[in-house]
């Protein structure tokens, strides 16, 4: 977004905003929207009336007129600015981006005007005006890196644990990029603790996994290490349990295929004469730092012969279950956890080291 400035870099260093008048905070992740307003309100009011400068519309239904009225009205107590904050203000801005434009120009000294909305193209004179007079603040979602980074200066401001690496980075495997829900987990995470510090990997594959998804790890990584038997229980009780097949076969599919990626890294490696690391290929095709151990003994299992074999085979289990075949849904499954049983393993003789 040409000009804007980060919402968390906002959060952590938050600019002056004395002689601003006019801000759009923009974006599609709505608890940082909401976090970026919440703190406008805390800089740009103050005093113990600051209540009566604030006024807040819905942008579906909000009427130019009654926001600027409050814009050019002059705050009631201590001679401060006000503040006007429009959410949800796509609609809003549709409407009336004329007068918007007009205004952000010739803005009132006596308000500050806040637009939250999911999109503000940056070629509009209305994005470049408020970027000229004001500031425009980026509430998308962050990348990767920067969300595992967030997650853990969050738990600690608001919930007052710290967050170890690993626990993070399965957080954010469970949940996904959504702030709202990540903030929502981390408070049932601290609740927990009690007097302890620190919110741990266990604990959050006991609380956010739960049963289902801790089975669903448990029938992987047994699956990956070769004893069918245990697996194919474990895939009984989540079929039991309602789970979909379909989705079983994703989230199977999801670690599978990084295997598959591995296996190809290696074979990549040593097709242009290098040394292959088999670690280092595990890590480049998306396991976690803290899986790495565990994913390594699991790949010397599969093995290069079905580490090769992957790909396809998630293939045409994917097209079974969507009605290529006529086998039942569970025996689909049941046959791909076979195909990576010790017993089904090729012999010695014929594979070559993973």
């Amino acid at each position: 977004m040409a000009g804007a400035l980060n919402a968390l870099d906002f959060l952590s260093d938050t600019p002056d905003v004395a002689k601003v008048s006019a801000i759009a905070v923009v974006g599609d992740e709505p608890f940082l929207a909401r976090q970026v307003v919440l703190r406008l309100r805390q800089v740009v009011l103050s005093g113990g009336d600051a209540e009566f400068s604030l006024a807040t519309f819905d942008g579906r239904e909000a009427q130019l007129s009654d926001v600027f009225d409050e814009l050019q009205t002059v705050a009631l107590f201590g001679g401060g600015r006000r503040l006007v904050i429009v959410e949800t203000a796509d609609d809003f801005v549709t409407r009336n981006r004329a007068a918007l434009e007009d205004f952000v120009e010739r803005p009132h000294a006596t308000g500050v005007l806040v637009l939250s909305a999911r999109a503000m193209p940056s070629n509009t004179r209305l994005y470049k005006a408020v970027q000229r007079v004001g500031m425009i603040v980026d509430a998308s979602v962050p990348a990767a890196p920067r969300l595992k980074k967030w997650l853990g200066v969050w738990a600690e401001q608001a919930h007052g644990k710290s967050l170890e690496p690993a626990a993070a980075d399965l957080l954010l495997e469970l949940v996904g990029p959504e702030l709202g829900l990540l903030d929502q987990e981390l408070a049932k995470l601290a609740a927990s603790l009690g007097e302890e510090a620190s919110i741990s990997v266990d604990l959050v594959t006991d609380l956010v996994g739960g049963w289902r998804a801790k089975t669903t790890w448990d029938m992987l990584d047994t699956a990956a290490a070769g004893d069918a038997a245990s697996a194919i229980g474990q895939l009984d009780r989540l079929l039991l349990g309602g789970e979909n097949p379909i989705g079983l076969l994703a989230q199977i599919g999801s670690s599978l295929r990084r295997f598959a990626a591995a296996t190809r890294l290696v074979n990549l490696a040593e097709q242009r004469g290098r040394r292959a690391n088999l670690r280092s290929a595990l890590e480049e095709a998306g396991f976690k730092s803290f899986l790495l151990g565990k994913a390594e003994g699991q790949l010397r299992q599969i093995g290069r012969q079905r580490g090769e074999q992957l790909y396809r085979q998630l293939l045409e289990a994917d097209l079974a279950l969507k009605g290529a075949s006529a086998a039942p849904p569970r025996l689909v499954l049941e046959q791909l956890i076979v195909r990576l049983s010790k017993q089904a393993a090729p012999a010695k003789t014929t594979a070559r080291s993973g």
